[in-house]
């Protein structure tokens, strides 16, 4: 399995590496744990805990192997970022669409006006958008 494959397949390490560029590529792991759970819409005490536990024994040693990022005496520093993770990097919030869901609605649009002008050429430009955004929905389930 590839570095952006480890890192792209799970949240909470897309999380871990968002909050590490925001931190200048160091942080304490308590932080990140907060940043995480507020992320997941969760801070109570247990919901935290769950996290530590998760990135202590899951995620932080798989990043460590894979060389992204070191672990030592509860600080997190990020060594490397793959190129191909900082493309799909895409941050969507609780109000934003994902760029799959604004080319599908484009294409819709698209086709609702190809139907009203009667032209052969936006309904193709449709087509086009509704296929661009299907593909990139499924890349970005796939990651």
């Amino acid at each position: 399995m590839g570095t952006s494959s480890v890192i792209l397949g799970n949240s909470r390490r897309m999380l871990m590496i968002e909050y590490l560029q925001k931190s200048d590529g160091r942080a304490e792991l308590r932080d990140m744990v907060e940043y995480i759970a507020k992320n997941e819409g969760n801070t109570d005490r247990k919901h935290r805990k769950s996290v530590y536990v998760s990135l202590v024994q899951t995620h932080i040693p798989k990043l460590e192997r894979e060389g992204v990022i070191t672990f030592k005496h509860g600080i997190v520093t990020l060594v490397k970022v793959p190129d191909d993770v900082t493309v799909y990097m895409e941050t969507v919030k609780k109000n934003d669409i994902s760029w799959s869901t604004f080319y599908i609605g484009l294409s819709l649009l698209f086709f609702l006006t190809a139907l009203y002008l009667n032209n052969l050429h936006l309904a193709i430009a449709s087509l086009v958008y509704a296929g661009v955004g299907v593909i990139h929905h499924r890349k970005m389930k796939r990651i």
